[in-house]
């Protein structure tokens, strides 16, 4: 039975407890598309919104990282650009993944927010303190989750869900601006 999902003003209110909000990559920092040129090279295409979001929130105070089960030196490079300090790639187990952070930051999956695309990340969401899906995620995933958003991944979803953190603690994130 799929879990009930929150309303956007349920959701601000349970962003006032997130300490660190964990993000895949592909399908939701990405329209889920890799390009890739003869020599290997690969290319993918981010919103530049989310990212714009992304050190908005972490000047407010949030932490942010992004667990990938794939390596990726095109996310090394964006994530090295937005000044994304925890970049985890190449796990597929989430979970695993992510808990050496947690122990580090001494935080605990209760303080987490995650949000996903695809059914690798349903373990990790369930073990979120808030699980997020973007709208175009796997049925499976959606299950799971607390929270849906209206954007599709690589269209706007990290950002909406950021308007949301930043609702939650009741700051304009243009106030951020440098």
């Amino acid at each position: 039975m799929p879990k009930p999902k929150l309303t956007r003003t349920q959701l601000v209110g349970r962003f006032k407890n997130v300490k660190l909000l964990a993000m895949d990559v592909d399908g939701v920092l990405t329209d889920d598309t890799l390009y890739f040129g003869p020599d290997g090279f690969e290319m993918k295409r981010f919103h530049i919104s989310d990212g714009l979001m992304m050190v908005l929130a972490m000047r407010a105070g949030l932490q942010l990282a992004v667990v990938s089960g794939r390596y990726s030196a095109a996310t090394e490079t964006r994530m090295h650009d937005l000044g994304i300090p925890h970049v985890l790639q190449g796990m597929k187990d989430k979970v695993a993944q992510i808990t050496p952070l947690l122990a580090a930051l001494q935080l605990s999956f209760a303080d987490i927010a995650f949000v996903g695309n695809e059914i690798l990340d349903i373990t990790l969401a369930e073990r979120a303190g808030l699980a997020l899906a973007v709208a175009d995620a796997s049925p499976h995933l959606v299950e799971v989750v607390d929270y849906v958003t209206a954007a599709r991944g690589g269209a706007g979803a990290v950002r909406e869900i950021l308007e949301a953190y930043f609702e939650a603690i009741g700051q304009e994130p243009r106030r951020y601006l440098v």
